[in-house]
């Protein structure tokens, strides 16, 4: 029994002599000292798979991969004997926060710590220091690894990465070259900081919006660590920034969130202060918005951090600083190295403590809203069951009357009556706190000044009625909804509701697919159904040359979900017959969009991504390069977002435009774009003055220097919720009601249009629900237009003050933007070149 035991000891120490011997250093593997060159993401998997294979100490999995059909890929690292017994251990830690029941009698005893790297693309040094970290991980620090699993995922956007590690070594110098103006320094349009739809992965955690964050959520969500980090990087004059963070922390962060972050900052400072590197904290990054890669594990009861590097897309392998040294990515390198292993090491000796507090986060007791009640289009209620789906939130039905609570519509204490559809999500569930942060009405604020949106309570972005109560309702399971199964008939035509996305993706498939459908502009009556203003009509008489038509219209509905009313005749009971005037036709119009230097890359993004992804409907992006040469009748609708344009737009580029939106062309201009047709010859747009008041340079030039940003912020509106009134009876509308709950992103202001529709506008007294409005800016939007329309010739000119597409989350906008598409001004054939 001995010899067999020394024998089994001994097969174990040459298999890990043998791993150790095999395991090579990425300077070893690459054939370059990691910081010398941009590695290439294939290259960076292909390092992992190396370390898993040669070392008991990792193993690396793919989690999905990317629109570029990249690998998306994390490692878990920790002992060979935790590796055995990893579901155990991450079942007793689930078990731990009651998300997960176990029958184990085991108590949660390691610390779970999540590092996340390069979420920015052309913040790329933090992917080159992943793969020194887990080497050294699994070298130089194994007692940590004990006590200890670490997650690390070496690159969050590798679409990002490789456009920007590509571009670098195409262009730069050999040896590099550190001046500032070299080409090396200087990313074109769009750079490498987003993902490929041009969307900021960093600001998607909770929206989930882009494949990146869906298939992570999946993976985060089975773990829930203790500690999450975001490597990043800042400008190349700040030296490195760590924890603590800086006001606003949000309320429902624990004291000992802020404590252990502060903990965690002084053992950084410890390795920094040795090695005479210079750091920062509590200052610019704040813990508000709960999409971050920080704010979000917070809010799910981490210690979350953003750690961020002097460097980005402009530092290369190096460059001259202002401050008269050379940053170089060797340096930047190491930094991140250093955080990372500190923090590792951190989490082990404490790891009895993290247990116990995070235990304590995940009870609920303590919020003063336990229930939140929501009414609504059963496609919009499903929509945010789906991003409940994803962050593993609970949900219910409940049917409990008559509801006291704050009432969002009304944004008061008011009475809310639930009904068999009523969806209801209670706090007293393990991620209560996240509910209570998604759909708190307004979150408090203990710092106006703050890094992004301070408002996004999702029944105003998902555009429900919705009530917070302080009693707990009892929840029911939801009954699974019933399929819909429409069946051919030889109806005269066919009728389908309009209010929804769903709607709008059916649409888009009929017309793709082309078959011709009406809109009603008018309600009417058919058989014995009443229809809204925007229900679609799709007639027989209209497809009768379509083979095939009741098939294949059928096919469509049944694959959307879609329940079509057959109409027996196109005679109404009330309102338009089929054949009226104002039951109009929707053309199948060609979409152009903006692209290049000067459109802001993020909204392009978020236009790309809604069409491709959400509407399903084609487009041709038309760089700014050429904008001015294009042929104009090959599009019947320019999307201009937002942007730079004032030397693309100039007075020749204007006639231009005008005289095609004259023909029957159509412009949608979005954000800040709308402004470069205020005070335009031919165009009616203009701009709201802020008041001003006598003695104002006197008044500004005696502000102490220390508070002018603060004094700023008067002038701003980051993120805040107004109610908007709205003009139902316009095609863009169509799907609302009275009101609109706008994201306001701006204090952009414009006057209504005096020769135009003002379709969604604020009064005299703007009323903000939520976030934070500056005192001036809030004054300036009073009587102001929030989308109109302004016809020119035989064409408009549509005007989005707010961008309806924001980040992909803003569920409730993209009607209006579906409308503006194929409702307004749209019902006149053009002949196709």
């Amino acid at each position: 029994m001995k010899k067999t035991i020394l024998f089994l000891l001994f097969n174990c120490l040459i298999t890990a002599s043998i791993f150790s011997q095999n395991l090579q250093s990425p300077e070893q593997f690459l054939g370059y000292e990691i910081g010398t060159q941009f590695t290439r993401h294939a290259d960076v998997v292909n390092y992992f798979k190396h370390v898993a294979e040669n070392s008991t100490s990792v193993e690396y999995t793919t989690y999905g991969k990317t629109n570029e059909n990249r690998p998306l890929t994390y490692a878990v690292i920790s002992s060979e004997e935790n590796l055995k017994n990893i579901e155990e251990i991450r079942a007793n830690h689930l078990s731990n926060t009651g998300v997960l029941s176990s029958n184990s009698s085991k108590k949660a005893d390691k610390a779970i710590v999540w590092l996340s790297y390069n979420v920015h693309g052309n913040e790329a040094s933090s992917t080159e220091a992943a793969m020194q970290t887990v080497y050294d991980l699994v070298t130089n620090n194994k007692e940590w690894l004990k006590n200890t699993v670490v997650i690390l995922d070496p690159c969050i956007n590798p679409d990002g990465r490789d456009r920007y590690a590509n571009w670098y070594n195409q262009v730069k110098a050999t040896p590099y070259n550190a001046s500032p103006l070299a080409a090396e320094h200087h990313e074109p349009w769009p750079g490498g900081r987003p993902n490929h739809y041009l969307f900021d992965l960093n600001r998607d955690w909770a929206w989930a919006t882009q494949v990146e964050t869906k298939n992570r959520l999946k993976i985060y969500n089975t773990w829930l660590p203790h500690i999450h980090v975001d490597f990043h990087e800042q400008g190349i004059n700040d030296p490195y920034y760590f924890a603590p963070a800086a006001e606003p922390f949000h309320e429902i962060i624990t004291p000992f969130q802020r404590d252990f972050q502060s903990e965690i900052g002084k053992n950084h400072a410890k390795y920094f202060d040795e090695n005479g590197w210079l750091y920062f904290t509590k200052e610019r990054f704040d813990l508000l918005y709960p999409s971050y890669g920080d704010t979000y594990p917070t809010y799910m009861g981490a210690i979350g951090m953003t750690y961020e590097q002097a460097g980005n897309g402009q530092a290369g392998l190096g460059i001259q600083t202002t401050e008269g040294y050379e940053l170089t990515l060797v340096d930047r390198v190491a930094h991140h190295l250093t955080t990372g292993l500190s923090t590792v090491e951190i989490a082990s000796q404490n790891v009895e403590k993290l247990n116990a507090e995070f235990n304590k986060f995940y009870n609920n007791d303590q919020l003063s809203y336990k229930s939140y009640a929501l009414n609504g289009s059963p496609d919009k209620i499903a929509a945010l069951k789906n991003l409940m789906d994803l962050h593993e939130i609970k949900y219910g039905s409940t049917n409990s009357g008559k509801i006291k609570g704050f009432n969002y519509t009304a944004n008061k204490q008011a009475d809310f009556t639930a009904n068999e559809n009523t969806l209801l999500i209670n706090t007293n569930q393990p991620k209560g706190k996240m509910v209570k942060v998604l759909f708190e009405p307004n979150a408090k604020l203990s710092d106006s000044l703050t890094y992004d949106i301070t408002a996004w309570s999702l029944p105003y972005a998902y555009g429900l009625e919705a009530v917070a109560s302080n009693k707990l309702l009892n929840s029911s399971q939801i009954a699974s909804a019933n399929s819909v199964v429409n069946t051919s008939t030889n109806a005269s035509g066919y009728i389908s509701k309009w209010d929804s996305m769903e709607d709008a993706r059916f649409l888009s498939a009929l017309l793709k697919e082309g078959i011709k459908v009406r809109f009603s502009t008018l309600e009417f009556e058919n058989g014995d159904q009443k229809f809204n203003p925007g229900s679609l009509v799709i007639t027989k008489s209209d497809n009768r040359t379509f083979k095939d038509f009741n098939t294949k219209l059928i096919e469509i509905a049944n694959n959307h979900g879609r329940q079509l009313t057959a109409a027996n005749s196109g005679f109404s009971k009330s309102g338009p017959d089929f054949g009226s005037s104002e039951i109009k036709i929707i053309n199948q119009p060609r979409v152009g969009v903006l692209r290049g230097d000067g459109v802001s890359s993020l909204n392009f993004g978020e236009i790309w991504h809604f069409f491709e992804k959400d509407l399903h409907y084609p487009i041709t992006p038309i760089d700014t390069d050429y904008f001015k040469n294009i042929d104009f009748s090959l599009i019947d609708i320019l999307v201009i977002p937002s942007g730079r344009y004032s030397s693309l737009l100039d007075k020749k580029a204007l006639e231009k435009l005008k005289s095609w939106i004259q023909g029957g062309g159509k412009v949608i201009a979005i954000g800040n774009a709308v402004g470069n047709f205020a005070g335009e010859a031919g165009f009616n747009l203009k701009e709201n003055k802020p008041e001003t008041e006598k003695d104002t340079t006197a008044t500004v030039n005696l502000i102490p220097y220390s508070s002018r940003e603060r004094e700023n912020i008067k002038e701003l509106i980051t993120g805040s919720i107004v109610k908007t009134s709205l003009d139902k009876t316009h095609p863009m509308a169509f799907g609302y009601g009275d009101t609109y709950f706008s994201l306001k992103l701006s204090s952009d202001s414009y006057s209504y249009l005096s020769k135009g529709y003002n379709v969604a506008y604020l009064k005299d007294s703007p009323e903000v629900v939520s976030g934070f409005a500056g005192s001036e800016a809030a004054k300036n939007m009073k009587n102001s237009m929030i989308f109109g329309e302004e016809r020119i010739g035989q064409g408009s000119i549509i005007y989005m003050v707010d961008n309806p597409l924001f980040r992909a989350f803003w569920e409730n906008g993209k009607l209006f933007f579906v409308n503006s598409l194929f409702f307004v001004n749209n019902d006149t054939y053009r002949l196709k070149i």
